[in-house]
């Protein structure tokens, strides 16, 4: 469920008609609601309900600040996976003591930064990486508490590209060396042994590969536990799904991933983390774009929009689609013809959908991605020289940009030219 819907004619963001925004701070632009955040980040909430948890969302997802500080205002903990995501977590309000400090590559910077202004955990993914932090954390005189992230060979079935649990992946140590690396974790000074993370993929839209994973995270647990580590905390990690498409595909609802938690995991008595990110913000944004042209070709027509592919990459990049939807709501009675829906970028990958049954458009109309909240603005470019979009943030009746469109002379003045060439 989202809060954008048809009012009288017009689709509303909350009690919001889109056609004010987009007159007061043009197109395109991206759009999220208060009210679709809130209600998806309780639903975890109450999934996991009577457990001992922390939901930490996944901010790679969407990093505005109001997003952010909207979250953490309801009890969110963070998930970052780099450094500059850790200093915004901090920025929007977020204590130390709720972020969890992910991904494979974190520098030496990154691990003493978080150190020195406070860190729920690091969930580490090598030897390599726990030996380095420990260096890091002794010639501070700190204690870094970590999980070791454990790859359990576990195929998602989703996106080859969004798929991390398998043993090709990059991500995490095999299960099979697990007990070795957390022996070492326990002999390394500043090193303090908190629990056990996996995260398998994104885009999820069944519970058995989730519940394999976290059948083999039990055992291991057991076995770890049986090995004299203290195992007190499973970062489950996130990538349940939402239904982007109009086909029968019903991702599993956040209740029902909840007791499947509870059913493997419920006697352990372990605090439960999880890390959703697309669930919470996919569903709650939107990309506003207008219709520049309507092309005909030979054999098929193009509808050409002002928002393109460095705006929203996913369909570039993944394949992926998006529901695209008129503002001004088609009635039944009007007769729908195929369109090919482009950008004005020069790539022929800036196309966001083949033979799209649209009504007809005219230039100026203008035209709503839903479910574009999670990895859309947070993978925007400037490529072509087109300035990052606007993303605006409402609540009810009232909305407010939380990041302004750059004009054109700020894209240009960042470039230095060297003394030659002055």
């Amino acid at each position: 469920m989202d809060h954008f819907q048809y009012k009288n004619g017009i689709l509303h963001a909350e009690d919001v008609p889109l056609p004010d925004i987009a007159a007061a701070v043009g197109t395109p632009f991206y759009c999220y609601s208060t009210a679709t955040l809130t209600r998806h980040f309780r639903l975890f909430e109450e999934a996991l309900s009577g457990m001992n948890h922390l939901v930490c969302f996944a901010i790679k997802s969407l990093s505005n600040q109001a997003i952010l500080r909207t979250l953490g205002d309801l009890g969110a903990g963070m998930d970052v996976v780099s450094g500059g995501e850790y200093r915004r977590a901090l920025a929007a309000g977020i204590p130390g003591e709720r972020i969890v400090f992910s991904g494979v590559g974190k520098t030496r910077d990154e691990m003493g930064f978080a150190l020195a202004h406070g860190i729920r955990q690091f969930n580490v993914e090598s030897a390599e990486e726990l030996r380095v932090l420990s260096g890091v954390a002794t010639t501070l005189g700190a204690v870094a508490p970590i999980t070791l992230r454990v790859n359990p060979d576990v195929d998602a079935k989703t996106h080859e590209k969004i798929a991390t649990g398998r043993k090709e992946d990059k991500f995490g140590v095999p299960i099979s060396q697990a007990r070795e690396i957390y022996r070492l974790a326990a002999s390394l000074p500043g090193i303090e042994v908190v629990g056990v993370d996996v995260h398998i993929g994104s885009q999820l839209t069944d519970l058995a590969p989730f519940e394999a994973a976290f059948t083999k995270i039990a055992d291991l647990t057991r076995l770890l536990r049986a090995d004299g580590h203290s195992i007190r905390r499973l970062d489950l990690g996130g990538g349940l799904g939402i239904p982007y498409t109009r086909s029968n595909e019903t991702p599993p609802l956040p209740m029902e991933y909840g007791a499947m938690i509870q059913r493997v995991l419920g006697d352990l008595d372990v605090e439960i983390e999880i890390e959703p990110g697309r669930l919470i913000s996919g569903n709650a944004g939107i990309l506003v774009a207008s219709v520049l042209y309507l092309k005909k070709g030979e054999g098929r027509d193009f509808l050409i929009l002002d928002g393109a592919m460095n705006d929203l990459i996913r369909p570039a990049m993944y394949g992926a689609y998006h529901d695209i939807v008129p503002v001004v709501e088609a009635t039944a009675a009007v007769e729908q013809s195929p369109v090919d829906i482009v950008g004005p970028v020069c790539e022929s990958g800036d196309t966001f959908a083949k033979g799209r049954d649209m009504p007809p458009l005219v230039p100026g109309d203008l035209v709503v991605f839903r479910s574009a909240g999670a990895y859309g603005a947070v993978m925007a470019s400037e490529y072509n020289t087109r300035p990052l979009i606007p993303e605006v943030l409402v609540k009810n009746d009232q909305y407010a940009v939380i990041r302004a469109r750059p004009s054109f002379d700020e894209i240009i003045n960042r470039d230095t030219l060297p003394k030659w060439l002055r």
